[in-house]
C-alpha cells in the first residue's frame, strides 16, 4: 500500500474535544494474527461524567453555530479523511479483520457520509403553517423551524467502525448537537482517528467526546438524563437499553436475517445474480446486519443456482485480510466463530444439509452453504452474523413472500425479478425497513433511509433522516393585530 500505513503504539481518548492519555489501556488485537496491534486509553466513570457535563454545556454554543459554520467543520473532515484514507483503511483492516479492499471501500463511504452531511447542514428547513382555518383564527400565522435536540449519546458496533460512527457523528454536527460516543471496545481505532480530525476544527468546547470504556462503566451513556437521544447500533441488547433510557429519544438498529428472492425470470442474468449473492453472503465474513442469510430461489432455477453458488463459494480466497487477493477474512473473535459453528452443527443435526464449508480454525470459519434448514433452527430464525447462507426453493411467489415475512426481523430484503407486479407486491407485502429490487438486501447508499421493524429496531439513519431525529420542531405563532 502507498506510504505503508502503520498504527501508532497508543491512542488517546477524546474528552471535550481534547486528547487524554488515561492510566488504563485497552489492548486492540490484530484480528487475523491475534497479536496486540496497539493500545488505546480507556475512559473511567469520572471521565464519562465529565464528558456528559461538557456536552450539556456545549448545547447552547453548538445550537448557535450557523449552518455555514457546521458545513465548514464537515468539509474539513471530508478533506482530511481523503488525505488519510490509507491510514483509515489500514487501521480498519487490522482492528476489524476486514479485507483491505473492503476496508478501502469503507473509508470511501466515511468520506461520502461526511460529504452528504456537509450538504444537508444547510438544508434543515422549516415550514409555514396556514392557521387561518376558520373565522376564529383569522389573522394568525404559523411558522416552524427545526432546532437541535441537545446532547446525544452514541454506541456503535465492531463491524463498520468507520461508517457506522460516521452515520451518528456527521448528522449530529450538521444538526448542531454535541455528543458522547462509545465505540466498540474491539474496534475503537477508527473512531479515535475521527476524533483526531474533529479536534482540528473550531467546534465549541465539549462538542464531542469519544470514549472507549469498560461495559460496566457505560451506564451513563444510556441512563444519564442530561442526554436527550440515545442512538444504538448492535444486537438485541438494544431493547434492554431502551428500557433503561428513561425520557430520552431512542433510535435502534439491531440487525436482521436478510432474505433474497430469485424469481423465475432470472435465468438470463444468473451470472450477475450469483455474483451479487456471493458478495452479500460473504462480504466481511458475513458480519453485516444486511448480509444475505436466506436465499429463496424459484424451483425452475434452484438446481442451477445452487450449483453455481456452491462452486463460487468454494473458490473464495480466505486468509490474511492485508492480502489484496483475500475475500474472506476472520470473524471478530473465536467466540463468535464457535457460536456459529455450533449453530451449523445444530441445523445439521435436525435435518439440514451442508453443501460446502462448515469447518473452523480459530476465528476463521469457512464460507458455508446449507439447504433443507428447518425453520426451528437458529440459523433460520436468528441473525447468523457470519459467513453462512441458506438455500431454499419455492414454487409460488406469494408463498416466498410469506416465507421472508416468517421472521422476527425486518431490516431489508432483496428481490431479483423483471416482473413489475412482483416487485410492487413485494414492496407492499414484505414487512421490512427496505426492499431492494434487482439487487441484494446488502445494498446501501449513505443518503437513503436505513433501519428496520420488528426485532430489527426502529428509527432511520441516512443523514437527512438522522438529522430529523436529532432535531425537534419549534412553532412560532404571530397574530396580526389589524
Amino acid at each position: 500500500m502507498p506510504g505503508k500505513p502503520k498504527l501508532k503504539s497508543h491512542y488517546p481518548y477524546y474528552l471535550a474535544n481534547r486528547p487524554v492519555e488515561a492510566g488504563a489501556d485497552l489492548p486492540v488485537l490484530d484480528k487475523y494474527s491475534g497479536k496486540v496491534a496497539t493500545r488505546v486509553a480507556m475512559a473511567d466513570a469520572k471521565a464519562i461524567d465529565a464528558a456528559i457535563g461538557a456536552a450539556a454545556k456545549a448545547a447552547a454554543p453548538m445550537a448557535a453555530m450557523k449552518p455555514y459554520q457546521r458545513r465548514t467543520v464537515l468539509e474539513h473532515c471530508v478533506e482530511r479523511f481523503a488525505k488519510r484514507k490509507d491510514d483509515l483503511a489500514y487501521a480498519l483492516c487490522v482492528e476489524a479483520g476486514k479485507p483491505i479492499k473492503d476496508s478501502q471501500g469503507e473509508a470511501e463511504r466515511l468520506i461520502d457520509t461526511f460529504r452528504i452531511a456537509a450538504d444537508e447542514s444547510t438544508r434543515i428547513d422549516g415550514e409555514i403553517v396556514n392557521l387561518e382555518i376558520s373565522a376564529r383564527t383569522k389573522g394568525y400565522r404559523g411558522f416552524v423551524k427545526r432546532v437541535p435536540l441537545g446532547p446525544c449519546s452514541f454506541i456503535t458496533p465492531f463491524n463498520f467502525p468507520l461508517n457506522l460512527v460516521a452515520h451518528k457523528v456527521a448528522p449530529a454536527i450538521a444538526a448542531g448537537c454535541p455528543f458522547v460516543l462509545k465505540p466498540s471496545e474491539r474496534t475503537p481505532i477508527g473512531a479515535l482517528i475521527i476524533g483526531e480530525v474533529l479536534a482540528e476544527t473550531d467546534l465549541p468546547k465539549g462538542a464531542f467526546s469519544i470514549l472507549p470504556c469498560r461495559i460496566g462503566d457505560a451506564g451513563p451513556f444510556v441512563e444519564d438524563e442530561r442526554l436527550k437521544l440515545l442512538s444504538f447500533t448492535g444486537g438485541q441488547i438494544g431493547w434492554e437499553l431502551k428500557a433503561r433510557a428513561g425520557k430520552k429519544k431512542v433510535v435502534l438498529e439491531l440487525g436482521g436475517n436478510a432474505a433474497c428472492i430469485v424469481d423465475a425470470d432470472q435465468k438470463p442474468r444468473l451470472d450477475f445474480v450469483v455474483s451479487r449473492l456471493i458478495s452479500g453472503s460473504f462480504y466481511q465474513s458475513g458480519q453485516s446486519c444486511i448480509g444475505v442469510q436466506r436465499i429463496l430461489v424459484h424451483a425452475s432455477l434452484y438446481e442451477e443456482v445452487k450449483g453455481r453458488f456452491v462452486a463460487a463459494t468454494k473458490k473464495l480466497k480466505a486468509g490474511d485480510p492485508k492480502d489484496p487477493e483475500t475475500f474472506l477474512g476472520p470473524m471478530i473473535d473465536e467466540t463468535a466463530a464457535q457460536r456459529l459453528e455450533g449453530w451449523i452443527a445444530e441445523a445439521r443435526k435436525i435435518g439440514a444439509k451442508i453443501l460446502c464449508g462448515g469447518k473452523r480454525k480459530g476465528n476463521m470459519l469457512d464460507a458455508t452453504v446449507l439447504e433443507d434448514v428447518p425453520h426451528a433452527a437458529k440459523l433460520n430464525r436468528m441473525e447468523a452474523f457470519g459467513p453462512v447462507a441458506l438455500l431454499e426453493p419455492f414454487e409460488d411467489f406469494d408463498a416466498a413472500l410469506a416465507t421472508v415475512n416468517n421472521s422476527d426481523y425486518g431490516l431489508q430484503a432483496g428481490l431479483f425479478t423483471d416482473n413489475l407486479t412482483h416487485a410492487m407486491r413485494a414492496w407492499d407485502t414484505l414487512v421490512e425497513g427496505g426492499v431492494v429490487v434487482g439487487d441484494i438486501p446488502s445494498f446501501r447508499v449513505d443518503n437513503m433511509p436505513y433501519g428496520g421493524v420488528k426485532l430489527s429496531g426502529f428509527g432511520r439513519e441516512g443523514i437527512r433522516y438522522a438529522i430529523e431525529d436529532m432535531t425537534e420542531r419549534r412553532l412560532l405563532v404571530i397574530r396580526d393585530p389589524a
